[in-house]
């Protein structure tokens, strides 16, 4: 495809995805607005804070992209849920749910969440807000489809801080599992085609986490950690593995090839108290040692449809780095990260728009890699009509059809 057909290709497909969330703005200047926003965030802006995107549309000054986020009359949580239906359209079913979480480093205390805190984002505790997101990924690409700021107790304690940054009265203390688990219950209840879930071990060792999968019906290869117990230690337990219940597989794809390591696994009891006779699901415990260090090993549970073979739980355990570059790629492209906003209504708008553009660049990439396996499996050409028979070469015509006028001639 030429430059200016790939460049009207985004065009149009941006132009589909404005169509789209169009309704959700009542004014004709809040939809104008939206559409400068998000075409900010997918261009090349140095930082994308309201400044610079507002100098980036031609913008006097960013006062009417902060009331955008601050002020406006829109349903953020109704244009998530276009996020999540058009990244469930452009990248198929039968995918992944990958449910984590990422931290926003901030300064000051009057951004709503903001407090001391464990974030992967900078490996330490840090002042910074909590997002608890869900990704949906499938071979055609992944995109963040759900959001929700974690509150820590010393907000939700003092009502008086929370309606200063715009916390609404009912909403209350939440832990990120439960935050974690309405965002399944939303996702099944609109559609979203995941076969499977997948988490780290924060989400992994909860218990409510894991029986909720198993209520709804999703499989899912989850983390846990190597104390979990039950009747057993989950570390003692792969100890005691045999040699040859070691098995060597890809769990994926990464940046330099497939990512190889020896998994064991072996299936648990039937629950008799949760499951039906004869039970419709297993559930398996699993181990991944590193080759290069036998002795790093990650461990986890797994719930899957009876007959699962072991490479495809190796596959969905390996699917959960997909949200770590889902975070990567929207905070890098499309300032997932670079807002401005304090109040609980403003970081929600803010994430919403860049989790659209962020879905967009995935539908573009997808349309991309389809039409390139498109071309690359091009029908072979006909047969040359030059035959060569006892070293000479002939000219072999086609049937000609009895009843045709025509004349072939050479």
């Amino acid at each position: 495809m030429d430059v200016m057909s790939e460049v009207d290709c985004w065009k149009a497909e941006l132009e589909l995805v404005f169509a789209r969330v169009a309704g959700r703005f009542g004014r004709v200047d809040l939809r104008w607005r939206m559409r400068d926003y998000v075409r900010g965030l997918l261009a090349p802006v140095g930082r994308k804070n309201g400044w610079q995107l507002a100098e980036w549309a031609g913008h006097r000054d960013p006062a009417g992209l902060q009331h955008l986020l601050n002020g406006a009359r829109w349903d953020a949580d109704a244009v998530r849920d276009d996020v999540r239906d058009y990244a469930a359209e452009r990248l198929g079913p039968g995918g992944v749910l990958i449910i984590d979480d990422t931290g926003f480093v901030k300064k000051g205390t009057t951004s709503a969440g903001v407090g001391r805190q464990c974030t992967g984002t900078s490996g330490k505790i840090d002042n910074c807000q909590i997002g608890v997101f869900g990704a949906y990924a499938t071979a055609r690409g992944r995109a963040l489809v759900d959001r929700e700021l974690y509150l820590l107790k010393a907000w939700t304690s003092d009502r008086e801080r929370c309606r200063a940054a715009k916390i609404p009265d009912e909403c209350g203390f939440a832990t990120k599992g439960e935050l974690a688990r309405e965002i399944v219950r939303r996702c099944l209840a609109a559609g979203l085609p995941a076969a499977w879930v997948t988490a780290d071990e924060a989400y992994g060792q909860d218990w409510n986490f894991r029986r909720l999968l198993e209520q709804l019906g999703f499989g899912y290869v989850v983390a846990v950690p190597k104390s979990l117990a039950g009747c057993w230690r989950i570390d003692q337990l792969i100890d005691e593995a045999p040699a040859d219940a070691w098995q060597r597989l890809s769990c994926g794809d990464g940046a330099e090839g497939p990512r190889v390591y020896d998994w064991a696994a072996a299936k648990l009891p039937a629950n008799i108290i949760f499951d039906p006779d004869p039970p419709t699901h297993n559930r398996w415990v699993l181990a991944r040692r590193s080759l290069s260090d036998p002795t790093e090993i990650a461990y986890y549970l797994a719930h899957a449809p009876v007959g699962i073979e072991i490479d495809e739980l190796a596959r969905i355990a390996g699917s959960r780095w997909a949200v770590e570059e889902c975070f990567q790629a929207a905070k890098n492209e499309c300032g997932l990260d670079e807002y401005e906003v304090r109040r609980y209504p403003g970081w929600y708008r803010h994430i919403t728009l860049a989790m659209l553009a962020h879905a967009f660049l995935t539908a573009l990439a997808a349309q991309e890699a389809h039409r390139e396996t498109a071309e690359t499996n091009q029908p072979a050409s006909s047969p040359s009509p030059w035959q060569k028979s006892d070293g000479s070469w002939t000219l072999s015509c086609p049937t000609q059809d009895p009843n045709s006028t025509s004349v072939s001639m050479l």
